[in-house]
């Protein structure tokens, strides 16, 4: 294993592998860090190779040159509703009992879309002697085909059961 043409030698090194360069990118500076001097710099002459983030936060303007405009339209509004004299609390007790709602079914459906007109129709005599309507609304003028290929449109699959979501 030795060998007679190597020399060992002990020495020290005193200064590191990259001699003083580092890479700086691999060091974001955030919000609170970086001295005072330092924001105040990126204030004035911003380095692009130094971003400073801005955590979420979007900018209210735009800079032109050394100058801040500011966009009213670009500053957040929040819209909250008045809640004087509202009597119930913000909050939903841990002690509530559950609610639970019976399963929608197809019964519940033709109820709510079709039987206040089938109801209206039929106190106004507007029937003939198999029960069709006289005055078709759009949806029951339509065909079994043309009912399913409106069904069958974009975005009517969301809640199909082949469908695993």
């Amino acid at each position: 294993m030795s060998s007679s043409c190597m020399i060992l030698r002990r020495s020290i090194a005193t200064s590191c592998v990259c001699n003083g360069k580092r890479n700086f990118r691999k060091f974001l500076l955030y919000g609170k860090r970086g001295s005072r001097n330092f924001k105040e710099q990126q204030m004035k002459n911003p380095d692009p190779y130094i971003p400073i983030d801005k955590r979420g936060v979007r900018d209210i303007g735009y800079q032109i040159g050394d100058k801040f405009v500011t966009v009213p339209e670009m500053i957040p509004e929040l819209i909250v509703p008045s809640l004087e004299d509202f009597k119930l609390k913000p909050y939903v007790s841990y002690r509530a009992e559950g609610i639970t709602e019976p399963e929608f079914t197809a019964q519940d459906l033709f109820d709510v879309t079709y039987s206040k007109k089938i109801k209206e129709d039929f106190a106004n005599g507007q029937l003939d002697d198999n029960g069709e309507p006289l005055n078709p609304n759009e949806y029951e003028k339509l065909t079994s085909q043309q009912a399913k290929e409106q069904a069958g449109k974009t975005g009517c699959d969301l809640f199909s059961e082949k469908k695993k979501l």
